[in-house]
């Protein structure tokens, strides 16, 4: 008897599209079909996530994406994530009497990076029009698209807020002063005439494509839509998750020079595998902090829904996560340490760190040179920042919140073997007031800074905050080639990494994998406001059994029990080396799907 999956395990040899929205899905799948590749389906993709998945990212927000060429054999990072404004200084934050960057507002607000970031993609790797790219989006903008219920929620629970403190968001999310019910045909008309705009004035810039995307590059960064922003910027005084009204930092300069760009990634070798991850302005590294620890355990031995798989794990996870809260940030701006944190040996020492017993303590390793940090990480773990009852905004499941932001995933493998894994994020509609006539928020990824001094995570002009966003592509030797991700805030790689080992070790296929029980620990301190560290907690699915439970609590983890179908929204794609193709998405949410022939 075949095992059940909630999905179908998506295979063909055409391509593959997933995404955590079945229309954004649909709509790559549909580009791919019209003989575009993976990267004009990865950018018409995300467009259309920004239209329908308003509460989880959004033009002005922030994109990291993994990618493989394959004429070229060549994977890249697209380094997408804007740097905070020339005028973001420890002193003008503390001169406003904050101890933590608030988690909305005008002062969380680094330069957006996502929009230009698609184009970069699009102008480099792809070989369709920005017209084509962007038509399903005017679309789903202009004439509607069944609001998610999820959506909806969310903006009937700030809609007084909207109307009292953000009037600019009540006019787009509440139409006729009323938040829109489940479902409903929801239009953004002013979000469809930027995105039109946008079309026009690449098309008035002559018939190459190439001059098109530029000249909306040109548009946003200095033309229209700076313009607009930086006449909302001039005047805005924003109330925020501070109990304050801020005024903004970003600037017009700041918006004009800044442009996405290409890094190398950062890999490490695992079981065959080579797993491709951002550099250290993203926690990405961390999954690889995990696999080297992981790689002293028989994991393979052990039961993958097992109480001794999951507390291996966790504790793994424990270690890594507090190396980067010490050491992690824009290695643009400081030394990181990374090249050890890597190393045989000393992932050899973590490793004999574990017990059978969980850990209660914050333990960064002790790295010559780097010994401040990893005291400066401890002692803020510890401190009370004095916050209460302050509106959530991480980036998180819904079991928790409905008025937290969070982040969309997108997967694409075309015929040809390119490969797409981008997890956007950040100018969600909890994040600020919809900027005026453009029918979208900037974002607030500032927040992930620290108002101190001497940090890799400082705030500090033209530095990029250290986000959670962290997209996956991973090769093996043996020519399969894998990409994944999920939104998730602290959460992703977490999830990320239990997920593939499962996959590795286990022979999981990528729907079962999906479908199984995840967990995550909470123990290391968060990454976005109010920045808390719960030491021994961790979160699990109650579809592990009782046993399991009872198992982990005797080892000293502190869990909460999550319902079935509650933590993840990973999607995942595969290349064979003949050629054919999977793709799986998460069941969890009822919305993320995988299309592919």
């Amino acid at each position: 008897m075949q095992d059940f999956t909630t999905r179908p395990e998506i295979r063909g040899s055409f391509g593959v599209a997933t995404s955590t929205h079945w229309i954004a899905s649909a709509t790559g799948f549909g580009i791919l079909e019209r003989g575009g590749n993976a990267f004009d389906a990865a950018v018409a993709t995300g467009l259309v996530l920004q239209v329908v998945e308003p509460h989880l990212n959004g033009p002005a927000g922030d994109l990291p994406a993994i990618f493989h060429v394959h004429a070229s054999g060549k994977t890249q990072v697209l380094a997408a994530q804007g740097p905070a404004p020339a005028a973001a200084t420890i002193a003008h934050y503390r001169a406003q009497g904050l101890e933590l960057i608030p988690g909305s507002g005008l002062l969380s607000t680094v330069i957006p990076g996502a929009f230009d970031g698609w184009m970069l993609m699009l102008r480099d790797h792809g070989s369709m029009t920005l017209a084509q790219v962007m038509e399903a989006a005017i679309a789903y903008a202009r004439d509607g698209h069944p609001i998610l219920p999820r959506v909806a929620h969310t903006i009937a629970g700030l809609a007084d807020y909207f109307a009292r403190e953000w009037p600019s968001s009540a006019a787009v999310w509440c139409p006729g002063a009323k938040p829109p019910a489940p479902n409903a045909n929801f239009k953004n008309p002013d979000l469809a005439t930027t995105y039109q705009r946008l079309v026009d004035t690449a098309e008035a810039a002559g018939s190459d494509r190439v001059v098109q995307i530029d000249a909306a590059r040109s548009a946003w960064a200095e033309g229209f839509v700076a313009e607009a922003i930086g006449e909302f910027l001039d005047v805005a005084n924003v109330h925020d998750v501070s109990e304050q009204k801020n005024r903004a930092v970003l600037t017009r300069q700041d918006l004009a020079g800044w442009r996405a760009g290409y890094e190398e990634t950062l890999h490490y070798d695992y079981h065959g595998w080579r797993v491709h991850k951002t550099q250290c302005w993203s926690q990405g590294p961390v999954l690889l902090q995990s696999l080297a620890i992981l790689k002293h355990f028989d994991l393979a031995a052990m039961d993958p829904m097992g109480a001794e798989f999951t507390h291996t794990v966790i504790e793994a996870m424990k270690l890594s996560y507090a190396d980067r809260e010490a050491y992690y940030g824009d290695p643009d701006h400081s030394a990181v340490p990374m090249e050890q944190l890597l190393s045989d040996d000393y992932n050899a020492q973590r490793a004999g760190l574990i017990t059978d017993q969980a850990s209660l303590e914050q333990r960064p390793g002790r790295l010559a040179g780097f010994e401040q940090q990893a005291e400066a990480y401890m002692a803020r773990a510890a401190r009370d920042f004095g916050v209460t009852d302050a509106p959530p905004q991480e980036p998180t499941m819904a079991h928790l919140t409905e008025k937290r932001g969070d982040t969309v995933h997108l997967d694409v493998i075309d015929r040809w073997g390119n490969m797409v894994s981008a997890t956007p994020s950040g100018g969600w509609l909890q994040s600020n007031p919809v900027v005026p006539g453009l029918g979208f928020p900037l974002n607030s990824r500032a927040q992930m800074f620290w108002l101190e001094e001497g940090l890799p995570t400082s705030l500090a002009p033209g530095r990029r905050p250290r986000t959670t966003l962290t997209p996956s592509l991973a090769e093996h030797a043996d020519g399969r080639q894998l990409v994944f991700g999920t939104p998730g805030g602290d959460q992703q790689d977490q999830w990320q990494l239990i997920w593939f080992l499962r996959f590795v070790h286990h022979g999981l296929d990528l729907q079962a994998g999906l479908d199984a029980p995840l967990f995550h620990t909470m123990h290391f301190q968060g990454s976005f406001f109010p920045r808390a560290a719960l030491p021994g907690e961790m979160m699990i699915e109650r579809g592990v059994g009782k046993d399991v439970i009872a198992d982990l609590r005797a080892r000293g983890h502190i869990i909460t029990v999550a319902d079935d179908w509650t933590v993840g929204r990973l999607t995942a794609a595969l290349r064979h080396p003949d050629g054919s193709l999977q793709a799986a998405a998460t069941p969890r949410l009822m919305q993320a799907y995988a299309v592919g022939r």
